[in-house]
């Protein structure tokens, strides 16, 4: 199929999938849109809607990998791309590799595949699929537009490819548990919010590049990578962690603002908070969050 034609019809059959989703699930997305961005009713709706249909022409632009493999300078415009050039041509850097930290917007599987294809050597850290086939399957695709693929289990082979100049790429944005997290201020909200990027670079010294993608009227997409962050490395190193993990969250806060209608609303994001926190413990939080 013409590969314009593909994606409008990848997004026909999410939109009738969309009347098939959980209501639960429906409910879910519409009250953390807002709770997060102060919307009423109906817009949350709306937004809820269109991000969970959007997977129809994400799930059509992985499918299409062999074909976008050769036009991915058409389809995905990178700005910022020198920040990733000029470190990795620089003499200090010892040969060692960098963070690069995003979240789930746009299409994140195009955005690994984008990274790849413009001579950044990427690890995308990946969750291991329940199916077997499935998980086969998007390893097998992220192989071919480049990627090298490890799970969020291998921490040992991340460090290890960090000093073989790999870009560790680590999704951010999304729940855990609360022995690994740290509660952080996200949509004015007290958040379990992973550390795994400020961990890395206060460990090994090296940087992070915050990165975000949001797709175009025309269809494309637009990467923008911003310069380098560094993990301050003093005598308090929770307090290294915590301060990066904050500003990491914010910045994801502030894309997700300005593109609502393509971050995944549909993950229960604050579920460890109420399954892993006392409702007492989840209110001195907030009001500890909130007066910072």
């Amino acid at each position: 199929m013409p590969f314009n034609f593909a994606l409008k019809l990848g997004y026909a059959l999410a939109n009738f999938l969309w009347l098939f989703l959980p209501k639960k699930r429906k409910i879910l997305a519409r009250e953390n849109i807002k709770n997060c961005l102060n919307l009423d009713e109906k817009e949350s709706a709306r937004i809820a809607k269109i991000s969970a249909v959007n997977f129809g022409s994400i799930f059509i632009e992985v499918l299409s990998f062999p074909v976008l493999k050769n036009k991915m300078q058409e389809h995905v415009k990178i700005i910022g791309l020198e920040h990733l050039k000029n470190y990795i041509a620089s003499t200090d850097r010892n040969g060692r590799g960098a963070v690069i930290m995003t979240s789930h917007s746009d299409n994140w599987e195009l955005m690994g595949g984008a990274f790849a294809q413009n001579g950044i050597p990427l690890v995308g850290v990946a969750k291991k699929q329940r199916s077997a086939g499935t998980d086969k399957f998007m390893n097998e695709y992220r192989t071919l537009i480049g990627m090298h693929i490890t799970y969020r289990s291998g921490v040992r082979e991340m460090y290890q490819l960090l000093d073989e100049g790999h870009f560790i790429g680590l999704i951010m944005d999304q729940d855990v548990g609360r022995k690994d997290g740290v509660v952080v201020k996200f949509f004015n909200r007290a958040t379990n919010y992973v550390t795994g990027a400020a961990s890395m670079s206060r460990f090994k010294g090296v940087p992070i590049f915050p990165a975000f993608m949001h797709k175009n009227s025309d269809g494309t997409h637009t990467l923008e990578i911003q310069p380098p962050l560094y993990v301050e490395k003093t005598a308090d190193k929770r307090a290294d962690i915590y301060k990066m993990t904050q500003h990491l969250a914010t910045l994801t806060e502030n894309h997700i603002r300005k593109y609502p209608e393509e971050w995944f609303w549909l993950h229960d994001r604050w579920k460890s908070m109420r399954t892993d926190f006392t409702p007492e413990e989840v209110a001195e939080l907030n009001k500890k969050i909130l007066a910072n």
